[in-house]
């Protein structure tokens, strides 16, 4: 099995061929969502490599809070829609 993803359109897509991975990843637009509230700043975006470690289902994307006192939070998820959920969740947190 592939550690090594690219999107089409939301969809994560397994690829074998690290130069067909490499070329996609360099040129990709890979964010999910992005917001900026006082001093933290949450990002989501699609990692392009698994980060499960063959343990369940693929971990490909990442929400982290980047300053603010929940510096370095961060989550994992497989799929974009629950890429998408993680960044509402962190943003409920900020905000609380």
């Amino acid at each position: 099995m592939s550690d090594k993803y690219i999107l089409e359109g939301k969809t994560p897509v397994p690829v074998d061929d690290l130069m067909t991975w490499a070329l996609w990843f360099e040129k990709a637009d890979r964010h999910v969502a992005k917001n900026q509230i006082g001093e933290a700043f949450i990002s989501t975006v699609f990692l392009g490599l698994d980060h499960s470690w063959e343990k369940g289902e693929p971990l490909l994307f990442k929400t982290m809070i980047l300053g603010g006192s929940l510096d370095g939070e961060q989550e994992r998820t497989s799929t974009w829609e629950q890429a998408e959920e993680a960044h509402k969740r962190m943003i409920d947190r900020v905000m609380q």
